[in-house]
């Protein structure tokens, strides 16, 4: 193709959203990817039970995964998002695929890291046929995970612990700068602090029963957005959904 100054663009070109939410168990994850619009799961862990939601078969293999995505890519459906359901559980099938593929019976009995870097191969197929959905299918994309405390060390100061994907270091990357929202779901908490007499002090957090998923940047844990959307919104798809209309607006 032939590029003159002719082929210059300009503007917003609004598509549908790479959202990935993480968080504690039973926190509401899947209840806030199950008010999507028009969604189907592929799931890879259990706990859609309770959630009257179309799903496929519990996907037991990498193959299975790659199978519903090639479904949604081909077949006729008016799905409109595709969840993934979950994230760190699919790590498993990927790693399962590659020593499958050594004829060895772990990942790690590959050698020198070489199935980790093998494994991100797949990832990258894996997150390829989720562009397909989204770039052709016109679908919204939003894949679930579970979250793990890390330690950062930064070359200035004081260690702390932050809040990220429980998944191998190098996949928790390539899915960070893949997505377009990454949101931490928490429950909103308050700290308390009791008298305890004698001057002693006993200080607690205490839950407010209010769900919220964060989106801003936040040394604490790990999340961000490209539509610039405010650091925190109630956890559901409504409120997500209008929020990024006022943003794109």
């Amino acid at each position: 193709m032939a590029i003159s100054l002719e082929s210059l663009q300009r503007g917003k070109a609004l598509r549908a959203p790479k959202i990935v939410i993480y968080g504690g168990p039973k926190i509401g994850k899947s209840t806030f990817a199950a008010g999507a619009p028009n969604a189907v799961f592929i799931q890879t862990e259990e706990g859609l039970d309770a959630l009257d939601v179309t799903k496929f078969p519990m996907a037991e293999t990498f193959d299975d995964v790659m199978g519903a995505l090639t479904a949604l890519a081909t077949e006729e459906h008016q799905f409109e998002t595709v969840v993934l359901d979950s994230l760190d559980w699919t790590e498993p099938l990927i790693w399962a695929h590659v020593a499958k593929a050594h004829s060895v019976k772990h990942i790690e009995e590959i050698g020198y890291g070489k199935g980790y870097v093998e494994a991100l191969m797949h990832w990258r197929e894996l997150l390829d046929a989720l562009d397909y959905l989204r770039n052709e299918r016109g679908m919204a994309v939003l894949i679930i995970a579970h979250d793990e405390i890390r330690k950062m060390q930064p070359p200035d100061g004081e260690p702390y612990d932050y809040a990220a994907l429980k998944l191998h270091r190098r996949a928790a990357d390539l899915v960070e700068e893949w997505a377009d929202v990454i949101g931490y779901a928490t429950l909103k908490t308050a700290v308390r602090k009791d008298d305890l007499g004698f001057k002693r002090e006993h200080t607690r957090a205490v839950s407010l029963e209010r769900r919220i998923l964060h989106v801003g940047q936040n040394p604490a844990y790990v999340s961000g957005n490209r539509y610039g959307l405010k650091s925190e919104i109630p956890l559901s798809w409504d409120e997500f959904q209008a929020a990024i209309t006022e943003a794109t607006q």
